[in-house]
């Protein structure tokens, strides 16, 4: 990978690894239901069946239940289990990220949930987060490269050996670990559960073969291997062949770590070992690292922000008298790039979850907006606003970078769903929106159903509304304009500067 690579010391098991850990997230306080949550309001069916639209959105009884049988699960199992050698526990807490993943839980909240990883510290910690989403990034690969060492397939019920084989390969193929520190953690790692405790031999021969001719073969394995085929065919339908290889190519890497500034003008001094360099309007990057121990956090002068996610608030062009309706909001960074320039806030979203966080780093950055937990399909505010920004649920195939989960977890089939919800929602942004007001709609997907394609479709079925086309200044000259005068962000674009998420953005304006 790349652009930033952050420097921890190291610990054992990354002697000899050529790729350091990042922990870019902010910690997060589950929401339990108790506190200032948001007050409560009824949500359609269509609302509640969203799949995997905004990353952690819905946290209905059943997540809720899910989460704390995980947890108490967590506390028998570790209450009982000896301490684990050097070099293990990082490796362990790997292995429970990617159970939790294979759950429906998006890597994030993974993150947050797993007791194992949460008591690790310091390069530990980075290593096991860099462990796991190397595995999930490059799991076609490794899955082909372990399969070429088996005399057969194996069952779907050995899950946990195989995760244990993916590990294993992960850090002999990809990340240059030491090989007898990976083959003898994978054998420790075997004979902590007893359903892989008869396959140590096994497992053991695979990670010496790894070692031995495992890089080789990794190099050699096709680049779409490590994407889904229906994502692919999708991605060469939305934007060709040969740049569908280049966004499978971003896919690989991770990506850098992007704050948004609360005032664009403001200048921090950051550690000089993160590299931190402007980008578009308001972001600085810089190499990963974790949010809160930098300089200004507690102070609130920023938000952890992909740099393609703060145009469509910029787009909307806010100003400090406009009543402004975001929806679809949480986890709030475009309520918090709209709320600093003083304009009247009003930011709707259907989970009281995420709204938790979103009040949080409101709270956080001394910014001010009217937090509303609502289904916008039923919402009928008193006044309609000047300025509406929709970024409507998606697919989220524009952060796979940030979310590699979603290539095994993500399904074809979500997505027609996901494509009438979003005309629904459309429909309802404009009947809210004043007429003459403007109105942006976003998805953080790179599929063209879902952005180019939705929005001709609105144009075509309505006479009301007409596109303003995005003009260079107004994105800092960035290379995201298309021909149509919508933005569209894919991961490959500034590939020399770390690239950006995924993203389209088109701005409208309800005609009078």
């Amino acid at each position: 990978m790349s652009p930033h690579k952050s420097r921890p010391e190291h610990s054992r098991e990354l002697r000899g690894s050529k790729r350091r850990p990042s922990d870019g997230d902010e910690k997060r306080k589950p929401f339990r239901g108790d506190g200032d949550r948001p007050k409560k309001k009824g949500f359609s069916r269509d609302e509640e069946r969203k799949p995997f639209a905004k990353r952690g959105e819905k946290r209905g009884r059943k997540e809720d239940r899910d989460e704390r049988a995980l947890d108490h699960r967590d506390d028998e199992e570790y209450a009982e289990r000896p301490p684990l050698p050097p070099g293990i526990g990082s490796r362990d807490a790997a292995l429970d990220i990617l159970r939790l993943t294979s759950r429906g839980h998006p890597l994030d909240q993974a993150l947050e949930m797993c007791r194992s990883f949460g008591r690790l510290e310091g390069s530990d910690r980075g290593f096991a987060r860099a462990l796991a989403s190397t595995t999930l990034r490059r799991r076609g690969t490794l899955d082909e490269v372990i399969g070429s060492y088996l005399r057969e397939p194996l069952k779907p019920k050995q899950s946990n050996l195989q995760d244990i084989l993916r590990i294993t390969a992960a850090q002999l193929c990809l990340m240059g670990t030491d090989a007898h520190a990976a083959a003898w953690a994978a054998v420790e790692l075997a004979k902590l559960r007893v359903e892989t405790r008869g396959y140590t031999k096994l497992v053991n021969a695979i990670a010496r073969r790894l070692s031995e001719t495992g890089p080789e073969k990794a190099e050699k394995v096709p680049l779409r291997t490590d994407t889904p085929g229906w994502l692919w065919r999708r991605l060469a339908r939305s934007h060709g062949a040969k740049t569908a290889g280049l966004i499978a190519e971003a896919h690989r890497e991770e990506a850098p770590l992007d704050l948004s500034l609360k005032d664009p003008a403001a200048e921090i001094a950051w550690p000089e070992d993160l590299n931190a360099r402007r980008m578009g309007p308001r972001t600085v990057r810089m190499n990963s690292t974790r949010v809160p121990d930098l300089p200004g956090f507690e102070e609130g002068a920023f938000w952890a922000q992909d740099l393609a996610a703060t145009l469509p608030a910029e787009l909307l062009g806010a100003q400090a008298e406009d009543k402004i309706f975001d929806l679809c909001a949480a986890p709030g960074g475009k309520t918090m790039q709209l709320a600093s320039t003083g304009a009247e806030v009003f930011a709707v979203d259907v989970s009281g979850y995420r709204l938790q966080r979103l009040q949080e780093n409101l709270e956080r950055t001394g910014l001010k907006a009217a937090v509303l937990e609502e289904n916008i399909l039923e919402w009928s505010p008193p006044n309609l606003a000047d300025r509406v920004l929709l970024d409507a649920p998606c697919s989220a195939t524009g952060t796979i970078r940030r979310n590699p989960d979603l290539l095994w977890t993500s399904r074809d089939t979500q997505v027609p769903d996901l494509i009438r919800l979003q005309a629904r929602m459309l429909d309802k942004a404009i009947e809210l929106t004043k007429p003459g007001g403007t109105l942006v709609y976003a998805v953080c997907s790179l599929l063209a159903d879902e952005g180019e394609e939705q929005i001709e479709k609105l144009l075509e079925r309505r006479d009301d509304v007409e596109r303003i086309p995005v003009t260079a200044d107004e994105v800092a000259g960035l290379p995201v304009i298309n021909k149509h005068g919508d933005v569209r962000c894919l991961p490959h674009r500034l590939k020399d500067q770390g690239g950006m998420d995924g993203f389209f953005a088109s701005r409208l304006r309800r005609k009078a």
